[in-house]
């Protein structure tokens, strides 16, 4: 008997990744995950309890993938950090389209992924700028949507935008968001 091909619970997810990051989620299956780990599906259901742990597994590599431009944004120091943040996200949009229509665009994923990070980032503009909660969230979900916005834009390569256009209307954004709300607290 030949002995059993190994192969790492690390590689299969990793491959997984390279599914939906070329091809999108759909494209992710058993049979397309071992043909591109060159195994049988055995290996795969050894290591995954099935389609929906696979995806779960998946779900959390998009996620790091989405936190680390933002953070990577945010670490070099070109924005301050919460235009940084916003930025970081278009890029993700802009560079990793298929994952980012799978983790922005996908009600579940956007639900159940991605709500740590948005509470993270209100948390942060509260730090950052002295807003009380209310305010924090009221900022970031406006200027949220007009990022996301963006972002989609660049993942559906529905137009290009200069990189220093898109920055300027951040800023833009941003400042016609803070003016508003200070008026609503006269």
């Amino acid at each position: 008997m030949p002995a059993k091909k190994q192969i790492a619970k690390e590689e299969i997810l990793s491959a997984a990744l390279k599914i939906v990051r070329e091809n999108g989620i759909e494209a992710l299956n058993m049979r397309s995950l071992a043909k591109r780990c060159n195994c049988s599906t055995q290996p795969i259901y050894h290591s995954f309890n099935g389609i929906e742990d696979l995806k779960g597994q998946v779900n959390k590599k998009v996620i790091e993938v989405f936190q680390k431009y933002m953070d990577d944004e945010v670490a070099s120091g070109k924005y301050e950090k919460y235009k940084a943040v916003g930025m970081g996200y278009i890029r993700f949009a802009k560079e990793e389209k298929e994952l980012f229509k799978y983790a922005m665009m996908h009600r579940d994923m956007v639900i159940d992924g991605t709500q740590q990070i948005f509470d993270n980032t209100v948390f942060m503009i509260m730090k950052n700028y002295g807003l009380y909660q209310d305010e924090a969230s009221r900022l970031h979900m406006h200027m949220w949507i007009f990022v996301h916005g963006i972002a989609t834009i660049f993942a559906t390569e529905y137009i290009d935008i200069d990189w220093e256009n898109v920055s300027q209307m951040l800023t833009d954004a941003y400042f016609g968001t803070i003016k508003q709300l200070k008026g609503e607290n006269k």
